[in-house]
């Protein structure tokens, strides 16, 4: 505000200046004056010269004028030279390359096992696809439950679920919250299931808050893990589920959906990740993470990750 009122006073002072000294407008005058029959002799100079180079651009002017025509060459030339500048400095970034670049200095590993060619993230799974894979699970592990209770004691009116799938509706699906290193991996991994095995992979939970992570502790039979204990804090673990017939299936009670998550197990396992269904006291099938050796579990390296996770977002806006 300062700067627009010393900028103010200043213009004021100038016009006053100018106002009242007749020395000083008379000079102003003279100065248009001389400025202005040079401006009309060179615009008439400039009229008469393009004049004569656009006659110089017809067929049989090529013996007469062939001097001018350089002066084409030289126009196309300068168009040309600008237009490859103008599109250099203006075409949108590859994020691509961006990423290429980053995993070649970051994680050598994965680049050469992907020979440079980074795998683009498939759009996101459909909040109602979710809901309704939700619902379908629920039914299927009541009515399984209901029978072993039966079977084993008719007087038991609850048997407890291992799973809960209620939580998945306000999970985050976003895959450029994932670090790289990791988000290329299970790409890598999604590739080979669709191709190989005939699974359509889904992305059920990537980047896990902190607070959210607290909040499924509580319940020991889902995750023991608190705050910035787990990997999905650092953007290097992801829920997924498959995708059949257009619908999805996240119950591992289903046996095509089981033999997906051995298969899934298997493969991303081949490309240095850690599996889920082979921990001892909770196995989650759905569930991989890449393990950073030496990495610190600190809220200031989850920033750090989960912020690499974000390059792309960051330079494309």
């Amino acid at each position: 505000m300062s700067i627009i009122i010393l900028i103010g006073f200043i213009l004021v002072s100038c016009s006053l200046a100018f106002l009242s000294s007749y020395e000083l407008r008379d000079k102003v005058q003279q100065f248009f004056l001389g400025v202005i029959p040079q401006s009309k002799k060179q615009f008439n100079f400039a009229k008469q010269f393009a004049l004569q180079l656009n006659q110089a651009a017809a067929p049989e002017q090529i013996q007469s004028h062939w001097h001018l025509q350089q002066w084409w060459i030289l126009v196309s030339g300068f168009f040309l030279f600008a237009s490859i500048l103008i599109f250099t400095f203006t075409r949108p970034i590859n994020p691509t390359k961006i990423e290429a670049d980053y995993l070649r200095e970051a994680d050598p590993q994965i680049y050469a096992l992907l020979d440079g060619q980074m795998l683009s993230s498939p759009p996101e799974v459909e909040e109602s696809l979710i809901e309704e894979a939700i619902i379908a699970a629920t039914n299927i592990e009541s009515i399984q439950t209901t029978i072993l209770a039966e079977v084993f004691n008719p007087n038991v009116a609850n048997v407890h679920m291992q799973y809960s799938h209620g939580d998945l509706a306000s999970a985050d699906r976003k895959w450029h919250k994932m670090n790289p290193r990791y988000k290329q991996r299970l790409l890598m991994v999604f590739k080979i299931m669709q191709e190989r095995h005939g699974y359509e992979m889904v992305l059920l939970e990537g980047y896990r808050s902190p607070e959210r992570q607290n909040t499924l502790a509580g319940n020991s039979n889902i995750t023991r893990a608190r705050g910035f204990q787990s990997y999905h804090q650092f953007g290097l673990a992801a829920d997924v589920a498959f995708k059949r017939s257009r619908k999805v299936v996240i119950s591992e009670r289903d046996p095509w959906a089981m033999q997906g998550y051995q298969l899934y197990g298997v493969v991303a396992e081949s490309v240095g990740l850690t599996w889920g269904g082979r921990w001892k006291s909770i196995q989650d099938y759905g569930h991989t993470e890449y393990r950073i050796p030496g990495l610190r579990k600190t809220a200031e390296m989850a920033e750090q990750l989960t912020s690499e996770g974000n390059l792309l977002t960051n330079h494309i806006n």
